[in-house]
């Protein structure tokens, strides 16, 4: 069963009263706490629910559930908002032209506060825990204090990746630390990357202890994953106030950075503690099943209430109203959803592309029961997340519980490839891309598409590009790419070669002079799934008088160039801005960088 986030009541309500960082009547007044931290901080059943506590601000409104999840990390070269074309707020957070004071964001509980709301709990449970808690390894005290450390660096991590520098908090808020001004990221990426060390050697292992059996509680081989990540994105390319560049930190070379990574991804391999799922859509149906136990591919995952979230909400195969699977509203789902010639990029035998990339979605219900529907080719949905796969029937009007996948070991084997590729070479990163290949493909596919393929790299820099490819039919549908595509210094140049192929695509040359203009289509006996001939390369022969035609080739320019906002860089707009509420009540503290 989902393990549900739940403030231990009136325990640890005061606790937190200072965590509204932007209320300075709270700050300067006691926390009205019903129990002393002393008392708190060494009773682990109640300091448990004190770090239960720091997981609250991911749901609430406008924080993760509805904000940020919905947002960042679109538009990219592999996935975009649907909606891009229509130019209002929604779109503009998407496009590479927010405005601080975009409506949709420039709100006093906005994600960016809700971050820091969080990071506020963490440092109270932290400093708690540090003075009464005695928090050794391998004890439940400091399981406890790992978890803090390791939430707050998520917190903190995703901040960085959505604004660049801001202010570093590593101490409960007083009245003298209420208006900060922003410090270099450098700085918040060495504490976090210093704290994650630390956090690898308080918690346990998946499944090592009881507390370590569910994916929402973190482990040993999500830290160690995630230190790998972030080591990785220190060392990256990313804007900065003085423009794009790596670190100029020694601490945060390439060398120094790359070799951490190495050194924790591989410690997680070689511990077995974790493995990728048997097949791609094996593992997608646990997800959207809410499958929980750890040592599995899922390291961690940010978890949702069942009354709580939305990622099937925003994400999952649209759903025009209610149907036999739903009963979360109309609408639901294809928010967001993969780029036209995405689907024509993987190989035909990988078993990722169907899962990932789906050309239907469900119409309108009769009598409850919807059937599926082919979309334009300018509409395609993420197949990785569907209401059709749940086992429970969601009633809910806003939200469907579905937990986000915040790492998997798919990364980290992944990284491990990269990172090994950069020190060692190829050779050395040749067995985790095929390790990842492996699974993609079926065994009687493993001798040309897994061993010939991963062998004929023999070079630092095609090791490199089959790594960015791999990324992307990896992980097409979890807004992972941006990211990479910064750190790669590659953002702009991958969306505009994203453009060229839509618009080869929509031409039907180049690369795509042999996909068919032409679908046809019928229902399968249970007159509801769709059989679609002529989405493969190729398929150009009318199958028969029981399919009906469908043109295909709906991808106007407008759509195509809508992938980054006209006028603008995406190169110069790695970031959003911090939002004007906050400038606005920083006392002068914080400003806006990369000519917002």
């Amino acid at each position: 069963m989902k393990h549900k986030i739940i403030i231990a009541g009136l325990i640890i309500s005061g606790l937190f009263s200072s965590c509204q960082q932007f209320e300075e009547d709270y700050l300067d007044a006691p926390a009205q706490s019903t129990i002393d931290e002393s008392v708190l901080f060494s009773t682990a059943g109640l300091a448990e629910a004190a770090i239960d506590g720091i997981k609250v601000p991911f749901a609430e409104t406008n924080s993760y559930r509805g904000r940020f999840l919905p947002y960042y990390g679109l538009n990219t070269d592999i996935e975009w908002y649907t909606a891009s074309t229509s130019g209002d707020v929604k779109a503009d957070l998407c496009v590479y032209d927010a405005k601080p004071e975009n409506t949709e964001m420039n709100t006093a509980n906005n994600a960016y506060a809700m971050m820091f709301s969080g990071i506020e709990r963490a440092n109270i449970c932290i400093r708690g825990l540090r003075r009464y808690g005695n928090p050794l390894p391998d004890t439940q005290m400091g399981q406890l204090l790992g978890e803090a450390l390791t939430l707050r660096a998520i917190y903190y991590a995703d901040l960085l990746k959505a604004w660049g520098d801001v202010p570093a908090r590593f101490e409960p808020i007083t009245s003298e630390t209420l208006y900060l001004p922003k410090t270099s990221r450098d700085v918040i990426y060495k504490q976090l990357i210093a704290d994650l060390g630390e956090a690898a050697t308080l918690v346990a292992w998946p499944n090592a202890t009881t507390y370590t059996n569910t994916v929402e509680h973190v482990n040993k081989a999500f830290v160690k994953g995630f230190r790998a990540r972030l080591a990785m994105v220190a060392s990256g390319y990313q804007q900065y106030p003085d423009g794009i560049r790596r670190s100029t930190d020694p601490e945060l070379s390439v060398a120094n950075m790359y070799a951490l990574a190495l050194k924790e991804s591989r410690e997680v391999i070689e511990s077995g503690s974790a493995k990728l799922e048997t097949t791609f859509e094996g593992f997608w149906k646990k997800y959207n099943q809410e499958v929980v136990t750890s040592g599995g591919e899922s390291l961690w995952e940010l978890p949702f209430s069942d009354g709580r979230g939305r990622m099937l909400f925003t994400f999952a195969v649209k759903h025009t109203t209610n149907d036999q699977w739903h009963a979360n509203g109309a609408g639901r789902g294809g928010v967001a959803g993969p780029l036209p010639y995405v689907f024509y990029d993987y190989d035909l035998a990988d078993t990722r592309r169907d899962v990932t990339c789906v050309p239907y979605k469900w119409g309108t219900a009769v009598n409850n029961v919807a059937k599926q529907e082919l979309n334009a080719l300018d509409t395609w949905y993420f197949g990785k997340y569907r209401y059709e796969w749940m086992k429970r029937f969601v009633t809910s009007t806003n939200d469907d519980g579905v937990n986000k996948i915040y790492m998997r070991y798919a990364e980290v084997l992944l990284i491990a490839a990269e990172a090994a590729n950069e020190l060692e070479g190829p050779t050395a990163a040749a067995p985790y891309l095929k390790e990842v290949r492996r699974r993609a493909f079926a065994s009687t596919n493993h001798a040309t598409k897994v061993d010939a393929y991963v062998n004929a790299l023999t070079d630092k820099q095609s090791m490199f590009n089959a790594l960015i490819e791999e990324n992307k039919y990896e992980f097409t549908g979890e807004m992972e790419r941006k990211q990479a595509l910064i750190r790669w210094n590659l953002l702009k140049t991958k969306m505009d070669e994203a453009k060229v192929k839509m618009t080869d695509l929509k031409a039907r040359t180049g690369a795509y002079a042999d996909v068919p203009s032409t679908l046809y289509y019928k229902y399968a006996a249970d007159n509801v799934s769709l059989i679609i001939y002529g989405l493969n390369r190729g398929e150009n022969v009318n199958p028969g008088v029981d399919y009906t035609a469908a043109i295909w080739t709906k991808l106007d320019d407008a759509k195509i160039a809508s992938v980054y906002k006209a006028g603008v860089n995406p190169d110069n707009r790695q970031f959003w801005p911090i939002w004007k509420v906050f400038i606005e009540t920083s006392n002068n503290q914080l400003v806006n960088d990369y000519g917002y």
